[in-house]
Parts: structure tokens; sequence; C-alpha cells
């Protein structure tokens, strides 16, 4: 509980800054803040308590994925300087505003990991899902980026009262929000369940659905993922990153602890459901992401594939399901963060050269290998780990979940999976490709104009603080890669 009070605080912090006129000391403050909530979840590590009610609880479960959203958080204020300080294409925005948003919206994803009461799960997702409604339109003078907020809060919005109806209608049935109540409830080993009694049952099933199909649209599972391309396509880059890695692994988290904890006795209900979202969102996800031009948008598609994939863990309820999660969920994120950096970069530079923002196509990364061997380098750890190319994280992510899936007798889906996977590896080594191959200045034999595109992207150019990013996730990826047991035996 001391993580939430500490990420409050630093929310607090950061709208005080301005008043106070210390916003030049804020991202050391955030940075040190987060290590600190990062220390504050270790050390409460086994204790596995209670708090307000028992309408949030902090067992381990808990306090992993509350350490893998902080250190994603850490990676990403860290990455995204040049949107939270100065970003050229945000007219009127504070500097305070960006720090406020992001802090809050992290405090929402550690109240979906810790969540024992489904008022605190709904409270979470709010928490959660307003900020992120205006980060998506921040860049104001932005078309895309004024549709991409408008439309996530238009799907966010008929997602939560799908939601909300459907807690209401598991109320109604029940008579309680409280998780481990409500388990019992629901448990066959129950004597005698009010919900059968009293002839609720249909009011239940209805209930579970509904909540079902809320939480698909927050995962942006197939078919409630119309909103994901766009928003990601318009939203700035770090915001994307953003929605791509810390909310998505709230959101999971969430989804594993509501099924596992209190619907796996009724699993005749939605597992079947489940089964067929998982395989359209894998093979949807992939296909699409084959035919896309821009990289931005191809990586979103991605990240619905590997919603998909997660989707697998939800559905084998084992013991390996957790764990599988939350070790996909910390190297899916890795990955990510790493290949949003490297595309903030070329953004950047392509928006100060053109004064205007930039779309990073596959042509675009043509001959990066020649300008920037680093960035190169960094991507390329990224899309081979996205792809689950051993010896890295991603790679063991993928086999832990389709070695859970396999364990609970999901063999065609498993085999819809690795199909799935081969399609990806095509479109992530497109970009590699890409970067190696000579640029269409290089095959016209222009020396002037390669080298002032190789200035445009020299290696100076890229700030300190970008090539510590891009070194921690090149390491993190093979760490976790070289001793994935290290997190899988955690939980």
């Amino acid at each position: 509980m001391k993580t939430l009070y500490i990420l409050t605080a630093l929310g607090v912090i950061a709208m005080l800054a301005e008043m106070f006129r210390f916003k030049k000391f804020l991202l050391p403050i955030v940075l040190i803040g987060l290590l600190g909530a990062i220390a504050s979840s270790v050390k409460d590590w086994n204790t596995n308590i209670h708090y307000y009610n028992y309408m949030m609880t902090f067992d381990n479960f808990a306090i992993l994925f509350t350490i893998v959203l902080c250190a994603t958080a850490f990676l990403w204020f860290m990455m995204s300087q040049n949107f939270l300080d100065s970003d050229p294409i945000a007219i009127g925005s504070s500097k305070t505003d960006h720090y406020a948003l992001v802090l809050f919206a992290l405090c929402g994803g550690m109240i979906m990991v810790s969540y024992s009461n489904m008022v605190m799960l709904f409270l979470g997702i709010e928490i959660l899902s307003i900020p992120m409604y205006v980060l998506a339109g921040s860049r104001k003078d932005s078309l895309s980026s004024n549709e991409a907020s408008l439309k996530y809060f238009l799907m966010g919005a008929f997602a939560t009262g799908f939601l909300l109806f459907g807690i209401a209608l598991i109320y109604g049935a029940t008579g309680t929000f409280d998780l481990k109540t409500l388990s019992y409830f629901i448990s066959s080993s129950a004597t005698v369940p009010t919900w059968k009694v009293s002839g609720a049952e249909p009011l239940l099933y209805a209930g579970i659905l509904m909540m079902l199909i809320g939480l698909c649209f927050k995962i942006s599972a197939v078919p409630f993922h119309f909103w994901a391309p766009d928003v990601y396509t318009g939203a700035p880059t770090p915001v994307t990153a953003f929605m791509a890695t810390i909310v998505k692994t709230a959101a999971f988290a969430a989804f594993l602890r509501l099924f596992f904890t209190c619907f796996s006795g009724m699993g005749s209900v939605w597992m079947n459901t489940i089964w067929v979202l998982a395989a359209l969102t894998i093979l949807l996800g992939n296909i699409t992401a084959v035919y896309q031009t821009s990289v931005k948008r191809m990586l979103a598609y991605s990240s619905i594939s590997h919603a998909g994939y997660m989707l697998l863990a939800i559905l084998a309820m084992n013991d390996h399901s957790l764990g599988s999660v939350l070790f996909y969920a910390a190297a899916y994120s890795v990955a990510t963060i790493g290949a949003f950096t490297v595309l903030s970069i070329i953004e950047n530079h392509q928006a100060t050269r053109n004064q205007q923002p930039a779309t990073v196509t596959f042509e675009t990364l043509s001959g990066l290998a020649k300008q920037n061997k680093f960035l190169s380098f960094a991507m390329t750890i990224s899309m081979l780990s996205l792809a689950g190319i051993p010896p890295l994280a991603g790679f063991f992510g993928k086999y832990y979940i389709f070695t859970s899936a396999l364990q609970s007798g999901y063999v065609w889906l498993v085999l819809i999976a690795v199909l799935g996977s081969l399609i990806g590896v095509y479109y992530y080594f497109r970009i590699i490709i890409k970067m190696y191959s000579p640029s269409l200045t290089d095959l016209q034999a222009q020396p002037t104009a390669v080298e002032e595109k190789g200035e445009l992207l020299s290696f100076a150019e890229v700030g300190w603080d970008l090539r510590i990013v891009l070194i921690l996730t090149i390491l993190l990826a093979l760490l976790l890669g070289i001793f994935p047991d290290f997190i899988i035996r955690l939980i």
C-alpha cells in the first residue's frame, strides 16, 4: 500500500512543481520515487496484507505486477523527455500536466493489479483510462491526435458500460462485490449456492460475459480491437508506448485476477468464448500487420496479436498461468519500450528537419544501420524479442505461454498461436532487413545526400537518457532470456 501512497504523492508533487518552480528537478524526483516504489513493493513481499475492508489485497501477485509496472514506467519516463518537456506539437500543454497525468494513470494501473473487490476494479480502470484520454489528444493541432482521443474516449466509455453492467448483474445474482465471497458462491464445492436457489443463474452468466466483453475492449482483443490501430497511430509515440505496455499489462493482470480467482469454477460459460477470441486475435492481428506500411501502425496490430497470446494463459487456468503472463508482460514491455524509443528518435529528427509531424514507414528505416549502428542494433534486439527468437526474453515468454496451454489440452489453439508467430516473424524481420539494406539514396549513388542523411541521425544527436534506455532494454531482453526462471519461480 505504501507503493500506492508514493505514486499518488509523486502525482501531487508534479502538479505543485510549476507553482513552486522546481520543474527542472521533476524528472529526478519521479525516477527516485519510482525506485522507492519498487523498493517498497519488495519490502512487502509475502505479507499478503488487506486494506480498506478487504477491497485491496497486496499479495505476491500484486507486488510482482506492481514492480513490472513501476520498472516499465521508469524506462518510459527516461525515453519520453522530448514529449514531457517540450513537445513541439503540443500547444498549451504543460510539463507538469504530462507528469501528473502519467503518474495518476500509473496509480490506476496499480489498483487494477491489487483489487479484491469489483468496485475497486472499476475505479482502477477509470483512474487509468481518464488520463489516457487526455494524453492521446495532447497534440491539439493534430487532427489524428484529436481523432485518437475521441475514439479512445468513446470506445473506452462503451467498454466501461459493459463492464459496469456486468458487475451490476453479478451483484444482483450473488449479493456481493468481494472476490473471495464471489468465488465461494460460484464454486461448485459450495453446498447450496444462493444464485442457484434463487434462479439467478442466467443473470450470473450474462454478468460474466458482459465483464468479459468489457475487459476484452481494454486489452484490444478481436473483435473489440477496432479502436486500437487508429488510437495507437494518432496518439504521440510516447503515449502509444505507455498504452502498449503499462495499460496492457495492468489490464491483463486485472483480467487474470478476476477469472482465476472468481470465475474458474464456471469455465463452461466463458472458456469456449475466450478460445475463439484468442484464435481470432492472434490470426487477425498478425495477418493485418503484414499489410501495414507505417511502422507504428504495424506495432499496433502486433500489440493486438500479443494480447491473443496472453489470452492462452488465462484460458489454461493452471499453476503456470500466473507466472507465464507475468514473464510475458515483462518481456513484451521491455521490447516494446525499446522499439518505440527508436521510433521516437527517428520521428523527432524528421519533425525537426521538416517542421511537421513525421510518419515512420518501412522505407524510412532503409539504411538506418549505415547512419546509426547503435539504433539499428537496439531495434533489431527489440524486433527479435517480439518475434520470439531465442535466446531473447520474447522466446521464453511464448514458450511458457504455449507450454501452459498445452498442459491444459489446448493443442489446436497452440498450433494456431505458432502459425501466428511464424507470420509475425515475417513483418518483424522485414524491419530488420530494411535497416540493413541500402537506402534509395545509396542505390542512386549520391554521396552528398547520404552524408546529409548520416549527419541527421548521428550517434551524438541521441540524448544520453535515450542511450541509457536503449542499453537497459537490450540488457534486460538478454538477461530475461538467459535467466527466465528468475521471474517464473517468484509466483
